[in-house]
């Protein structure tokens, strides 16, 4: 917050309402809501706002975007494989294959057991 809203009225803030409930307040510009909160006033309010919304909405934005985009468990699990294949200094192209391919047969591996599969079939050539 700026200057003129202190850490004391930075925690009744938060202290006044969930931090979702307030980014959401911010970023629709909930005057009133922000308002009910103890010590805070209209013009107060106004001021969080205006100082807020366009970092708060960019931020709200990223959170939203970056949910809807966040890896699958399974797939967590076959990028760690990956990472552990190409540590051992195997080549990425073929790190990356052969863990997608022993995913398909194997949906619900630990990426350990990935790694371990994907050597031994590395190491038989297939």
């Amino acid at each position: 917050m700026s200057a003129a809203i202190g850490p004391k009225l930075g925690l009744a803030v938060l202290s006044g309402m969930s931090v979702s409930t307030f980014k959401s307040a911010v970023v629709n510009s909930d005057v009133a809501s922000l308002s009910k909160i103890s010590g805070l006033g209209k013009k107060t309010a106004e001021r969080i706002v205006l100082e807020l919304k366009d970092k708060v909405g960019v931020a709200a934005a990223w959170e939203a975007a970056s949910a809807s985009h966040a890896p699958s468990p399974e797939q967590e699990q076959a990028n760690e494989a990956v990472l552990a294949l190409i540590a051992l200094g195997y080549k990425q192209v073929d790190a990356h294959r052969t863990v997608h391919d022993l995913q398909q047969k194997h949906r619900e591996k630990s990426a350990e057991e990935l790694v371990k599969l994907s050597l031994k079939q590395m190491a038989a050539g297939r």
